[in-house]
């Protein structure tokens, strides 16, 4: 298939395809005898792995060191499973980090419904925001 009938298949840019074989996650296609690239199956399957592991949150860099795996002959499973794991902890982490942002902001919130512009002093730039004296 070509570079367009490829990206189309996965639902990318022909340019996303280009810049994917540039970093070595794609093989450098086979060229027709028009000069153009002409891609196989092998490319469409690890293409669609690539979109599927970065919906799971995984980096280009993360993406390579699997493949890098699987070129080698290595099985790369448990290298997933680490990185899954991995991520998770840190979804976890932001998810308890936004918690307690959203708790601060919804405190600040609602004490600012207090508060009477009036009163904002010349040294504060607004007194929602002013640090406690």
């Amino acid at each position: 298939m070509l570079i367009g009938e490829l990206a189309e298949a996965v639902g990318v840019t022909s340019q996303t395809v280009r810049f994917y074989e540039r970093k070595g996650l794609l093989p450098d296609a086979e060229r027709g005898a028009n000069g153009y690239r002409v891609y196989d199956d092998s490319t469409l399957t690890r293409l669609r792995f690539i979109n599927v592991a970065q919906a799971a949150g995984l980096t280009l860099s993360e993406i390579r060191s699997i493949i890098d795996l699987r070129d080698d002959g290595t099985v790369p499973c448990a290298h997933v499973a680490t990185l899954i794991d991995t991520k998770l902890a840190d979804v976890r982490a932001r998810i308890r980090h936004f918690a307690a942002l959203q708790a601060e902001l919804e405190a600040i919130r609602e004490h600012s419904h207090l508060l009477d512009p009036a009163d904002c002093a010349d040294d504060d730039i607004c007194h929602i925001l002013a640090s406690p004296k």
